[in-house]
């Protein structure tokens, strides 16, 4: 038998378990690095950044790096540049050719991205290659790095084995 939840008869519970928006959808975000990489790849399509927020470890040593872009280190510098980057609308993205990694309590997905981008000439699309690190959280598996490089589109297949040349 469950205690009777005990509330204030002042203030509504709402009031007494504060919560911000982007901890409310992190609490429903799943329950593995793969829901939240879907999520994460979700809320870019529809520009959510509260969404996307809610994908990173609540951990200020974060990072994420785009092509060709400096090293952004903390959740403030995070939500700031995908904020800038969400004020051109939606991005179109698809992640494709996942491969990962998995352990008990860390998981790397690296990521071919095919993105569309709005030039003044109309839509052409660019490639890029993503890692992304995942760590299993006291709030459950959360991204702690995201480093993206540019990639093309005439990306052969994954070589596998040995190189032939060493350096």
């Amino acid at each position: 038998m469950r205690a009777p939840e005990m509330r204030s008869k002042s203030r509504p519970f709402t009031q007494t378990c504060p919560m911000s928006k982007a901890k409310t959808i992190a609490a429903t975000v799943g329950g593995s690095a793969d829901d939240i990489e879907a999520s994460f790849y979700e809320a870019l399509q529809t520009s959510d950044l509260d969404r996307l927020m809610a994908c990173w470890a609540d951990d200020e040593e974060v990072i994420c790096i785009h092509p060709g872009g400096p090293r952004l280190i903390g959740l403030e510098a995070i939500r700031a540049a995908f904020e800038a980057m969400f004020a051109g609308g939606s991005i179109r993205i698809a992640a494709q050719n996942l491969r990962k990694i998995d352990a008990l309590a860390s998981a790397v997905h690296n990521v071919h991205e095919r993105i569309e981008v709005l030039t003044h000439e109309g839509p052409i699309e660019a490639y890029v290659i993503a890692t992304n690190v995942y760590h299993k959280t006291a709030q459950g598996w959360r991204l702690v790095l995201h480093h993206a490089s540019p990639g093309n589109p005439h990306e052969a297949h994954d070589i596998t084995g040995t190189p032939p040349v060493l350096h």
